[in-house]
C-alpha cells in the first residue's frame, strides 16, 4: 500500500482537495447501472413455522452484519421457499442486503456461505447480479464508509422515520476505481476483518473454556465441607448516578463514565473505554467516585446480565451494580460466577416496568464459599486464560482502529492501493 510521504504537517484543505483528485480519476456509476436492485417477495405472518428456512428480518441481517450471533430464530416453509426461490430467485454468495427502515437503516451485509434463507420485504433491499465492473465485497466495505454512509443517508426519504427506497438507490451516482483496484482495497480490508473475526473466535472458545472449568471447579466437584454464605461475604459492592445532563460543566471531560448502553453491542470480556466522559465536577456528583480497575460491572436493569472487568478507573450510572473483589474471590471468579448463575440473578430482579435487580437484593444472594485454597488454586489456573483473552480483545482493538482509519482513506482516494505490487 502507498502512503503519504509528507512529513511536515499538511493543511486538511490540501489533504481534501488531493482526495478529490484521486476520487474524480475514478468513474462514476448510478447504482441501478451496477446491480439488479430490488427486494423479497412478501411473506405473511400466517406463514411462519416453528423449522424450515431461516428468515431474516433487518435485525437478523445488522446481527449477521455486525458478527454478533441470531437472537430470534424464524423460518418459513420448504416447499414456500422453494416455490420463491424458482420464480424469483433467492439470496447467493456475493448478494448484499441493506436495512432499509429506521435508525439503523444503511447497514449492508453480504452474502457469504449463509445456505439458503430468505429475508422481509420493506425492511431490506437486495443488491444481486452484479455486473463486471463492480466487486460485491469492495461495494460493502464503501457502504461501511463514512463516504458511503452519507451518500446512502442523502438518498433517505422521511423525517421522523428515514428509509432507503429501491428507487432513491437506483439512482445514487457513486465514483468507483477500476475493477482490478476495488478487488485490491476489498482484498486488504478483509484480510483486517479475518484477523479481527479469528480472534473474537479465540477469545469466545477461551471464555468457554473457563466457564467450564468453573463449574467443573465449583458445581459438579464442590464440597460438602464448603459454607452456605452470602455475596456480601465475598464482595462489596456499589451503585452509580448520572450526573445532571443539563449542566455542561461535568460533561465532555477525561474521566470515562459508563452506562450499560457500552455493553448493548460489547464481545468483549473487557471494557477498555466509554461512549461519554465526565469532568472532575462530574465526577463529585456521584457518591461511588471512580472505580478502579479490575472492577466487575453487572448491568441490573434494561437488561440485568451485561458483564464486564474494567481495564481503566470508571465512574457507573445508576444502571449498573459494581463489584469490588476487595475480600475473598478474584475478578475473574466472581465474573464466571455470575456467568454461571446468571438465571437466578435475573429472576431475582423484580420491577412492573422492566425488571431490575437492587443491590441490596445482589448482595443478599446464597453462594457457596470454596476454601482458600481452592480459590487461589482456581485462580492461578484462569488467570493465564484471561490475560490471553485480554491481548487478543488488545489487538482486535488495535486492528479495529487500523482498519476504521483506513477504509475511509481508501474509499475517497486519499490512500491508493500500489497495484503493480499485487500482480
Amino acid at each position: 500500500m502507498r502512503t503519504n510521504t509528507i512529513k511536515e504537517p499538511v493543511p486538511q484543505e490540501l489533504i481534501d482537495r488531493v482526495g478529490i483528485e484521486f476520487y474524480s480519476r475514478w468513474k462514476e456509476y448510478k447504482l441501478g447501472d451496477i446491480a439488479e436492485i430490488t427486494s423479497s417477495k412478501r411473506i405473511f405472518f400466517s406463514d411462519y413455522v416453528t423449522s424450515g428456512i431461516p428468515f431474516y428480518r433487518s435485525k437478523e441481517i445488522i446481527e449477521k452484519a455486525l458478527g454478533d450471533n441470531i437472537s430470534t430464530d424464524l423460518f418459513i416453509p420448504i416447499e414456500k421457499f422453494k416455490e420463491i426461490k424458482e420464480k424469483f430467485g433467492a439470496p447467493v454468495n456475493g448478494d448484499i442486503l441493506i436495512s432499509a427502515v429506521g435508525e439503523r437503516a444503511g447497514i449492508p451485509y453480504c452474502v457469504n456461505n449463509d445456505g439458503d434463507f430468505y429475508f422481509k420485504d420493506g425492511n431490506l433491499i437486495w443488491f444481486r447480479n452484479f455486473n463486471s465492473a463492480i466487486s460485491s465485497n469492495f461495494l460493502v466495505y464503501y457502504f461501511n464508509s463514512s463516504i458511503g454512509q452519507q451518500r446512502l443517508e442523502s438518498t433517505m426519504i422521511g423525517s421522523a422515520q428515514k428509509a432507503l427506497t429501491i428507487i432513491g438507490l437506483k439512482n445514487l451516482e457513486v465514483a468507483f476505481p477500476s475493477f482490478t483496484e476495488q478487488t485490491a482495497i476489498a482484498s486488504i480490508l478483509s484480510s483486517l476483518d479475518d484477523k479481527i473475526n479469528l480472534l473474537h473466535r479465540q477469545n469466545k472458545t477461551l471464555e468457554q473454556l473457563a466457564e467450564t472449568l468453573f463449574r467443573k471447579w465449583f458445581v459438579e466437584d464442590a464440597e460438602e465441607s464448603w459454607e452456605v454464605g452470602k455475596l456480601d461475604d465475598l464482595v462489596s459492592v456499589k451503585g452509580g448516578t448520572t450526573p445532571s445532563t443539563t449542566i455542561p460543566e461535568y460533561w465532555e471531560g477525561s474521566i470515562c463514565w459508563t452506562t450499560p448502553r457500552d455493553l448493548s453491542n460489547h464481545n468483549s470480556v473487557f471494557l477498555f473505554n466509554t461512549e461519554r466522559k465526565i469532568t472532575e465536577a462530574g465526577l463529585a456528583k456521584i457518591g461511588s467516585g471512580l472505580l478502579p480497575i479490575g472492577t466487575v460491572l453487572l448491568s441490573s436493569r434494561a437488561p440485568i446480565g451485561y458483564l464486564a472487568i474494567t481495564e481503566m478507573p470508571v465512574a457507573i450510572n445508576q444502571g449498573y451494580i459494581a463489584i469490588l473483589c476487595n475480600k475473598k474471590v478474584s475478578n475473574y471468579y466472581i465474573y464466571l460466577w455470575c456467568k454461571a448463575n446468571l438465571e437466578e440473578i435475573q429472576n431475582s430482579g423484580n420491577g412492573s416496568v422492566f425488571q431490575e435487580i437492587s443491590k441490596t437484593t445482589f448482595k443478599d444472594l446464597n453462594v457457596l464459599i470454596p476454601s482458600n485454597g481452592k480459590l487461589i488454586d482456581f485462580n492461578k489456573m484462569i488467570e493465564p486464560t484471561f490475560q490471553k483473552i485480554k491481548s487478543n480483545a488488545t489487538q482486535i482493538r488495535t486492528l479495529t482502529q487500523l482498519r476504521d482509519t483506513l477504509l475511509p482513506k481508501l474509499m475517497s482516494g486519499e490512500v491508493r492501493v500500489e497495484i503493480d505490487l499485487l500482480r
